[in-house]
């Protein structure tokens, strides 16, 4: 696919090949620094942002399988929220 030139509402110019809209410039500058968001694949961070999951309370609120539903969230992210739910002495909800 051909990369195209784009433009963001913030007046950001990049180049993508695919139809996807996100600004990968904002991208970058919305990546939080710490945290277990900072781990996450940029498509997995959208997916959580998005279902309003900000922190590890919210998220044990969640199971894997109703994660797993969400767009953007895939498998490979679960190892991650797992040892990081772990390490705060919280779970999955089942």
């Amino acid at each position: 696919m051909e990369r195209t030139e784009r433009n963001c509402d913030n007046g950001h110019r990049y180049y993508k090949s695919s139809d996807c809209p996100t600004c990968l410039i904002c991208e970058r500058e919305q990546q939080p620094n710490t945290g277990f968001l900072a781990e996450m694949s940029a498509p997995a961070r959208r997916a959580l942002q998005t279902e309003g999951i900000t922190t590890l309370e919210e998220l044990a609120r969640y199971s894997e399988k109703e994660l797993l539903k969400l767009h953007g969230f895939g498998p490979a992210s679960l190892p991650k929220l797992r040892i990081a739910l772990s390490e705060a002495g919280l779970s999955f909800r089942l």
